[in-house]
């Protein structure tokens, strides 16, 4: 069976590396995964612990629950802001993280999840990445360790189109994939399948 991967880009603009990089995850997806990206990142509110209960959620912070929890697994690609990861992108993941009334399933807990980057430095978001791992050893998510996909001076890695054209990682990108699906099915399958 087919598993699905909720897909979040940490970035808001338009044109984004990371949000290309996305693309290029469907483009070059080795099979086994449904990738659905999610573009509902600006209209989350910014974490309000009074509003964090399922009665009190905002409509768009209910949704991504929902998603995220019925994915089997999630791929995350995030810019480097200030050397760590942008606030959109926490403020997402604070949402999605929480059982303030002890009953409900927290859509991390125990979600494989795969990380990856692209900035137009040379050190990619390899601060941003290992940031965005020590919140999801908070929240007990099972993230791939290995391949680490940094796309570093991604202005040169991406054709006028959009299109992911280094062909190491293109290669990466599979691999990172591949080992994703391997974890889901790890896991007894596809969350429809469970």
């Amino acid at each position: 069976m087919t598993a699905t991967v909720l897909a979040i880009s940490g970035s808001l603009r338009a044109d984004s590396y990371n949000t290309l990089l996305l693309h290029a995850a469907r483009k070059h997806n080795p099979g086994g995964l449904d990738i659905e990206i999610y573009e509902g990142l600006r209209d989350i509110p910014p974490y309000d612990g009074d509003l964090d209960h399922p009665d009190r959620r905002p409509a768009a912070v209910t949704e991504l629950r929902r998603r995220a929890a019925e994915a089997d697994g999630l791929l995350i690609a995030t810019p480097e802001f200030n050397y760590s990861i942008p606030g959109v992108l926490k403020n997402a993941l604070d949402w999605i993280s929480t059982n303030p009334t002890g009953g409900e399933t927290v859509p991390l807990h125990r979600k494989p999840i795969a990380l990856l980057g692209a900035a137009p430095t040379n050190f990619g978001t390899v601060r941003s990445q290992l940031a965005l791992r020590q919140v999801f050893v908070c929240t007990g998510s099972d993230v791939v360790v290995k391949p680490e996909v940094h796309v570093f001076r991604a202005h040169e890695r991406f054709d006028e189109a959009g299109n992911l054209t280094d062909e190491t990682s293109v290669a990466l990108l599979r691999e990172l994939l591949t080992t994703l699906r391997t974890k889901i099915e790890s896991r007894g399958g596809t969350a429809s399948a469970a």
